[in-house]
């Protein structure tokens, strides 16, 4: 073909193409750009018909050749549809993009009754009040630590909430929880003054603490009290009584 006489063209540049040349050069660069990234065995929208021709499944075109549908799959429409399928996939089923959390399922136990317990009062020498508690667990659960915790009045819904007591909770499966209410001081959690021991071999739990020292407030003197003058002063000596007047 003669490129050198085409209206518009100047010489030697070999002439301004047309619009069908343009469209059919565009077509082979997208061809050729699909055959590198499109393995077209693997696409899942391409299909030879019974009349020897390619259909895309997607955008429902016919292309003659497979080399007019790769260059099909580069343009604006396909992309488009790509897109908009991927986009109603994903709406349909959002549960499968995102993993599943594993569930923790919580340990379930046949309660078997209260524990025994023993709870002795305490006072030292310096007049601090403490609390010494005992509880058998024998029928306690293999790897399991008997626990404890304070509880205010106004967490309990079992008593109208009293704000001059609190609650100790003891609770180890498969045992029943127990509480114990003692009054609402604080505690001193020092060493020595707050401790806890599980006895592993004969099954016993004990915890001790003390209340704190409250200070001690002296009341101030009473004010001095004045007598009141109940009779009159007796006059000096050797002094008397002018006679009465007339």
């Amino acid at each position: 073909m003669d490129f050198q006489n085409r209206p518009g063209g100047k010489t030697g540049g070999g002439g301004v193409a047309s619009w069908s040349e343009s469209n059919r050069d565009r077509r082979e660069r997208l061809r050729q750009l699909a055959l590198e990234t499109i393995d077209l065995n693997k696409d899942p929208y391409f299909m030879k018909n019974h009349l020897g021709s390619y259909e895309c499944k997607l955008c429902l075109t016919l292309h003659n050749n497979e080399g007019s549908y790769l260059a099909h799959t580069q343009g604006k429409k396909h992309q488009a549809n790509l897109a908009r399928r991927a986009a109603k996939e994903a709406k349909e089923a959002p549960s499968t993009m995102q993993p599943e959390k594993p569930r923790v399922e919580p340990k379930k136990f046949v309660k078997i009754g209260r524990p025994g317990y023993r709870v002795t009062k305490q006072r030292d020498h310096n007049g601090q009040q403490s609390l010494l508690f005992q509880i058998d667990y024998p029928e306690i659960t293999d790897g399991i630590i008997p626990r404890h915790r304070f509880m205010s009045a106004y967490e309990q819904k079992i008593e109208p909430p009293d704000r001059k007591w609190q609650y100790l909770l003891f609770a180890a499966e498969p045992y029943e929880t127990i509480a114990f209410k003692v009054p609402s001081r604080e505690v001193e959690k020092t060493d020595g003054k707050f401790w806890t021991h599980w006895n592993r071999d004969t099954k016993q739990f004990f915890l001790q603490f003390a209340f704190k020292l409250e200070p001690k407030i002296i009341p101030p003197p009473p004010p001095n009290l004045r007598l009141p003058r109940m009779f009159n002063p007796v006059p000096p000596m050797g002094v008397l009584p002018g006679p009465p007047h007339m």
